[in-house]
């Protein structure tokens, strides 16, 4: 990470008025921090954070294409494993079950609309944090498990039965026999012990339909079923897979997600 001095950041607010306020705010009351770049949605967090590599990154949670938190979960999984990870600020409307989990995570939080009182905190926290040098790595971890297990779940009861089109005909999978879904363009791969059908949807819509008890996110691309699972692996690097029953085939973990196959 750069020094003190030098300390780079980037804003993603898709709203240019609030998005302008913040890094009016910024320039005021930390003159020393370099405002890089400002993003108005969540895969250009993801393309210019992995350009750029700021020090600070100030999310808005909602942003179109992905979410602030999406942005910095693909981000944990797709950034070197040797370079620290930015610090990040999720900026929100007020949001109960969010801010508490910000109370106790590894990151800040900022209310809309900004006041500088608060984000002159969040600043002091920032500067505490860049001066002790912390494993931001394994702090981004920690917050992505947290904020992942707090995401909202609908109250419908969850499906039994996918419905997959296969050329002119529909198939019916009972939800029990799918050993895991696979995020493939536009589409999910849904994949049995003998079959595999596309259904069009995305996971994001796909995992309030489920069990979350029975199907674990072990990628942001990939939903498994646990009891399918024979055994997870690690490799000499540290990166988990998974072996399932019933298939050849084995499965990437991604590290936001590796805290699920922890030693009980």
């Amino acid at each position: 990470m750069t020094t003190p001095s030098n300390l780079r950041a980037l804003i993603a607010e898709d709203e240019p008025i609030l998005a302008a306020a913040l890094r009016q705010a910024l320039e005021r009351l930390w003159p020393e921090l370099q405002i890089i770049a400002s993003v108005d949605n969540g895969q250009a967090v993801v393309e210019q954070t992995l350009r750029q590599r700021p020090d600070i990154l100030f999310l808005d949670i909602k942003m179109p294409g992905k979410s602030g938190l999406e942005a910095a979960q693909e981000l944990a999984e797709e950034w070197p494993e040797n370079e620290a990870f930015p610090l990040i600020v999720f900026v929100t409307a007020y949001d109960e079950y969010a801010i508490t989990a910000f109370e106790h995570a590894a990151a800040d939080y900022v209310l809309k609309p900004i006041s500088d009182a608060r984000l002159g905190k969040t600043i002091d926290r920032l500067q505490q944090r860049l001066h002790q040098n912390n494993d931001s790595n394994a702090a981004l971890d920690r917050l992505i498990g947290q904020l992942h297990n707090m995401q909202p779940r609908t109250n419908t009861e969850p499906l039994t039965m996918i419905r997959a089109a296969v050329g002119n005909q529909i198939r019916m999978i009972p939800i029990n026999e799918v050993i895991y879904f696979e995020a493939s363009d536009k589409y999910i791969n849904v994949v049995t012990a003998d079959s595999e059908s596309l259904i069009r949807t995305s996971l994001k819509e796909l995992l309030p339909q489920i069990d979350n008890r029975q199907f674990w996110q072990v990628h942001r691309g990939t939903i498994v079923n646990h009891q399918c699972i024979q055994m997870a692996i690690r490799d000499e690097s540290g990166k988990l897979s998974l072996k399932l029953r019933g298939r050849s085939e084995s499965l990437a973990v991604s590290r936001v997600f590796a805290h699920l196959f922890k030693q009980m």
